[in-house]
């Protein structure tokens, strides 16, 4: 193994020269062991598997040996600490949510600035305001969070979810929304659940039996719909479903006039069967709509028997069909909004519904009501994302928000009867959007398909390719990234940097074609639109190989994992971050194996098997090779995308990196995938990502 390579640096922020040069880094032994497995006759190596074991101590001992390596270095960084006073003083402002009414409250999300969570406060009729749910009480370290909540219909109870450590594995606490009081035991084990009331007696959720072994990797393969009614022991709650059907997603929706049970089941993350149950009659029969995982579908609402879903059968841009209860298969569909050549994502509220379409990534959102009656197009304040448009029936006005790149979430009240947008809250973050500007651009993929590109950076920006860069992106799961204002991102541009993010295949943007073209057997066009959009990057002179720094998490750690390996000319710096990084067993692992649309499995068949040996990151590091230099990024509690990902492909880089760029991996304890971490652990996280970046690029001081 290579234990120490020296790190160097510039003395000016402009100079490309090394002529500094920090101590020297000494990797922490790593054991390898002889675990060797045969896939259709292919022997391959796996001499790290014994860090899949996330509950023995020499695994722990690996953690603390790699984060006192990883903290030294980042302490040496001279503008570490410059960094995260400007971060902290540009997130200190008060952030409030869309406000949303149960029972005789009207409630909303505030934090006041460094709150580590955000705190559920409500007014009454009279306007007072008082705390209802304060997270940051939850425990010392600001690492427990609330997870989905869900009032009773008369909104006088309240079930919410906590999670500990940033699992997925949560706890659902029952409280009198009126006196505070908890109600009956809490729920434990829950996992991948919404929650949702049959009137105010009792609501349902989903779960898996805890899985033998370790909770945070071992596979959990068989959800289930449970109902929990107030006043009996979680040991009593009834399956409702996925006891004899083998489902990995499971969940239960009640209607809002909470005649209907809507239940949802699938094997993957596309593709799920629809059933309905009449909750007039207990004895009434689940009733089957779809059977099959071909095509997604929801049922957005309900009007008296008639059924609102939204669908990609026969609409891979999606449309909105009705149907009556009675006789809901497929066959008795009829459009209500038909498919256009834009994606469709709608909302209800109000007693209408609100059709979001996605124009290159950017929102347009549209009016109509029950009868598919077009009303109106929404003005918007620009290209951005629009979000909410979501409530009951009965709610007088719809709120909703806009973002975008340079654009601090503000948030909006329309009255939905004349459409008159008036404004609701405007952000006070400390940030001039006017000195700032985001363009959309396309560029061409490697097979001549046109991708669309947001490059946000200062104006006036000097196109001599020395700007530091970050080229964001993700590609998978049918998930679209649409422009919206981050701080840390503010930072970052303020500091002369340009952030650009491309929208390639794998996403949603245009629908489930342009999903498919990045699943399985197709992944590589995943791979081959990010350097497309690195080359475009580097041909306009936005920046050059030494000034780019390409980042994605979860999947999109996936692809910055192929790339630079694939790439490792490509980018100076590499930031991987939660990564699916080992192809050939991350469906071994907790619910992986749903993933399996997207990415196909390495026991399928013999060419899947060498199709996903050919880009798994962790199977393609060679010996003899210069790659970026690297900060990996996961957390103890990620039971979403396991560590052992990132542990095993930090070891094997750190054992075959060549030249002097550091490899690093930053493991955070006490969270988990990313949702519910606190404001401290972000706003820290992302201070050591910028620091790095920038320090190997040669910056040694930031710009006054």
């Amino acid at each position: 193994m290579r234990k120490t390579i020296i790190i160097t640096t510039i003395i000016s922020s402009v100079m490309t020269s090394f002529a500094q040069k920090s101590k020297p880094i000494q990797y922490p032994e790593t054991r390898k062991d002889n675990t060797i497995d045969d896939y259709f006759g292919t022997k391959v190596k796996d001499p790290y598997r014994w860090l899949e074991d996330d509950r023995s101590a020499e695994t722990t001992h690996w953690v603390i040996a790699q984060n006192k390596v990883t903290n030294a270095y980042l302490d040496q960084i001279p503008f570490r600490n410059q960094l995260k006073e400007r971060l902290e003083k540009l997130w200190n402002y008060e952030k409030i949510s869309e406000p949303f009414i149960e029972g005789d409250f009207t409630y909303y999300f505030k934090n006041n600035g460094l709150q580590n969570q955000s705190v559920l406060y409500r007014k009454d009729n009279a306007g007072k305001e008082t705390v209802f749910l304060d997270p940051n009480t939850f425990s010392k370290e600001g690492t427990t969070s609330l997870g989905e909540f869900a009032f009773s219909k008369d909104g006088r109870k309240v079930a919410y979810s906590i999670s500990e450590g940033g699992s997925d594995w949560r706890k659902v606490i029952i409280l009198d929304a009126l006196s505070m009081q908890v109600l009956g035991d809490t729920l434990v084990d829950v996992k991948f659940s919404g929650l949702s009331w049959n009137g105010n007696e009792g609501f349902y959720y989903s779960s898996y039996e805890k899985p033998k072994g370790s909770e945070l990797s071992a596979k959990t393969d068989q959800h289930k719909l449970y109902f929990h009614k107030l006043g009996t022991a979680q040991k009593e709650d009834k399956v409702i479903f996925g006891e004899s059907q083998k489902r990995r997603y499971v969940g239960g929706s009640v209607t809002e006039d909470n005649r209907f049970l809507v239940i949802t089941a699938a094997t993957s993350t596309y593709g799920n069967e629809l059933y309905i149950q009449d909750l007039s009659n207990p004895e009434n029969p689940i009733v089957t709509i779809v059977d099959n995982f071909d095509s997604d579908h929801t049922i957005i609402d309900n009007d008296g028997t008639k059924l609102l879903i939204v669908t990609d059968r026969n609409a891979p841009n999606k449309r909105i069909v009705t149907v009556d209860v009675t006789n809901p298969t497929p066959e008795n569909w009829k459009d209500l909004i038909p498919e256009t050549t834009q994606v469709l994502q709608p909302t209800t509220c109000s007693g209408y519904i609100f059709a979001h379409y996605m124009k290159d990534a950017v929102s347009v959102v549209k009016q109509y009501d029950y009868s598919g009656k077009f009303l109106r197009e929404i003005e918007l304040s620009g290209p951005g994302t629009a979000d909410g448009f979501s409530g009951k029936k009965k709610d007088k006005m719809v709120y909703y928000s806009f973002t975008n790149y340079i654009t601090p979430a503000t948030i909006f009240a329309l009255e939905p009867n004349s459409g008159k947008s008036m404004l609701y809250q405007k952000s006070k973050a400390q940030f001039k959007t006017e000195d700032y500007e985001s363009k959309q651009i396309f560029y061409t993929s490697k097979d001549g398909t046109r991708i669309p590109m947001l490059i946000t950076h200062k104006k006036g920006l000097k196109l001599d390719g020395k700007n530091p860069t970050i080229l964001y992106g993700y590609g998978g799961f049918n998930i679209s990234l649409t422009p919206s204002f981050s701080i840390s991102n503010a930072v970052w541009m303020e500091n002369g940097g340009v952030f650009a993010v491309p929208n390639l295949r794998g996403g949603g943007e245009y629908g489930k074609e342009w999903h498919d073209a990045g699943t399985q057997m197709r992944k590589q066009n995943v791979f081959d639109d990010f350097i497309a959009a690195a080359e475009y990057l580097i041909k306009e002179k936005y920046t050059s190989s030494d000034f780019l720094a390409i980042r994605g998490g979860s999947n999109g750690g996936l692809l910055v994992g192929a790339v630079m390996t694939q790439r490792p000319d490509l980018a100076k710096v590499a930031l991987p971050a939660v990564g699916v990084l080992d192809m050939l067993r991350y469906h071994t692992f907790t619910a992986g194996a749903g993933w399996a649309y997207d990415y196909g499995t390495a026991q399928d068949s013999a060419a899947m098997f060498d199709y996903l040996k050919g880009y798994s990151p962790l199977h393609n590091i060679k010996e003899g090779v210069q790659y970026p230099a690297t900060l990996v990024t996961t957390a103890d509690h990620d039971d979403r995308v396991v560590p052992a990902h990132s542990f095993k492909f930090a070891s094997e880089l750190q054992a075959k990196q060549s030249g002097e760029n550091p490899v690093l991996i930053r493991i955070d304890v006490k969270a988990g995938h990313g949702a519910g971490k606190s404001v401290t652990a972000t706003i820290q996280e992302n201070v050591d990502i910028q620091a790095f970046t920038l320090f190997n690029m040669g910056i040694t001081q930031l710009p006054k």
